[in-house]
């Protein structure tokens, strides 16, 4: 029984640094961690924030909090859709999303840690949680409301099926190998050129062959660093782009012809993450720019399901971006996954931050176990950053994820982290 709900406004000084600067955000990095209390212990979960604002999250989560607290999680996942339904379409609170925003992610954060709760009861890390379950259950955590017309639950659950084969081969290929990923950490754009370069260089040397740089400032500079990383690393490693949303359209197609040169695997969010029909220009314009060589990537701020099915249906992406705190929380990112398996679309989940590295490694995991069934396309990213506040950190070799073995969903901070970064009370904010 989930007896009671506690949230916790947790940032970390990553501004000043430049750590996880882009065109657009330069912030603190934050989560708005959510401990349940059962009477079993306290679990976690959390969604993830950039500074300022993590307090209208909290303040969300205070405000749904009643939806889970009172209930037993055999309740909640006898009827997971009724209950993922009562955070993202409470009667009042749905109007100010509706399904996206603060509302949403303030769900997700309810809903990864009702998902941790149960993944530590049954003493399974969540991907094996995941995959492991019966096709029928699965499909029964998944909201289909709004996405018929792009998947239906008897496909969803023929994808499900085939996957079962050969599932165990993929599970030892994991354990033996690790799962591919690419690191960000190279190329925040408030790093100076010559950090620029030493941690390129440093990257490769520890094993790195796909590294992301962020573009969107002045296209001069962004050519000039696009230059010196890939300078660095040769040109057989992948090099991907990402512009966080700062372009127009037209601007975005005119800045990839620029950067074509530099053999981009993809470019990222190259404009506003709701312009649907904008990134299907983008795209065309940009395969037919690189010969089909670079793709379009989005999705780490897609508001919710009903976007990333038009962002299927529209051609708009090469690469699906999943983020596991964004929307709703486990259930829509099952549904997500989904689609992309149907639409042939490879999934590259979205991380860095604090703490979504440790999260989506179990949702990339649980896609090649369970639906997507290949590697090919499939990494995910990977940043340095506060790892050490969490209790199942993620590990890494040769530029690969490391599986996760302790049960849970990688969600539990440590509470000595939660103590020092807590804001604006904790000694690191005095």
């Amino acid at each position: 029984m989930i007896t009671g709900l506690d949230v916790h406004d947790v940032r970390f000084p990553t501004a000043d640094a430049g750590d996880g600067s882009d065109a657009i955000n330069r912030g603190d990095y934050s989560a708005t961690y959510v401990r349940l209390t059962t009477d079993t212990g306290v679990e976690g979960g959390f969604t993830f924030t950039n500074g300022r604002g993590n307090e209208i999250t909290c303040a969300a989560v205070r405000a749904l909090a009643h939806h889970a607290v009172g209930r037993s999680v055999a309740d909640i996942f006898a009827e997971p859709v009724a209950f993922s339904r009562s955070l993202a379409a409470d009667s009042q609170l749905r109007w100010l999303g509706p399904e996206k925003g603060v509302i949403h992610m303030a769900t997700g954060a309810i809903v990864n840690a009702v998902w941790d709760l149960r993944a530590k009861l049954e003493g399974k890390p969540l991907w094996k949680l995941l995959a492991e379950m019966p096709t029928e259950e699965l499909v029964r955590n998944i909201d289909f409301h709004h996405i018929t017309d792009a998947i239906m639950p008897d496909e969803a659950a023929a994808i499900l099926d085939k996957g079962l084969s050969g599932m165990d081969d993929r599970r030892a290929d994991l354990e033996r190998d690790g799962f591919p990923s690419y690191t960000t950490s190279v190329g925040w754009l408030g790093y100076p050129d010559d950090k620029v370069r030493a941690l390129t260089r440093q990257a490769y040397a520890e094993g790195w062959r796909a590294m992301k740089m962020k573009v969107g400032g002045p296209i001069e500079d962004d050519v000039r660093r696009a230059r010196i990383i890939r300078a660095e690393i040769g040109p057989d490693a992948l090099l991907m782009m990402d512009a966080n949303q700062v372009w127009d359209v037209d601007e975005a197609i005119a800045n990839m012809a620029r950067l074509a040169e530099f053999d981009p695997y993809w470019i990222e969010e190259p404009t506003h993450a709701d312009d649907v029909l904008g990134h299907a220009r983008i795209a065309r314009a940009v395969a037919q720019i690189t010969g089909g060589r670079c793709r379009v990537a989005t999705g780490e701020v897609a508001a919710n399901r009903v976007i990333f099915k038009q962002l299927l249906q529209a051609e708009a992406i090469g690469v699906m971006q999943i983020d596991a705190c964004r929307v709703g929380g486990v259930n829509e990112v099952l549904a997500e996954i989904l689609m992309a398996a149907k639409f042939g679309v490879p999934i590259c989940p979205h991380a860095g931050g604090v703490g979504l590295c440790e999260l989506v490694q179990h949702l990339a995991v649980f896609d090649y176990l369970r639906v997507g069934t290949s590697l090919e396309g499939r990494m995910v990213e990977y940043v340095d950053h506060l790892h050490e506040h969490f209790t199942d950190p993620v590990r890494t070799r040769d530029g690969r994820y490391l599986l996760p073995s302790q049960a849970g969903y990688s969600a539990t901070m440590k509470p000595d982290s939660i103590a020092e970064f807590s804001f604006p009370e904790g000694p690191a904010w005095r």
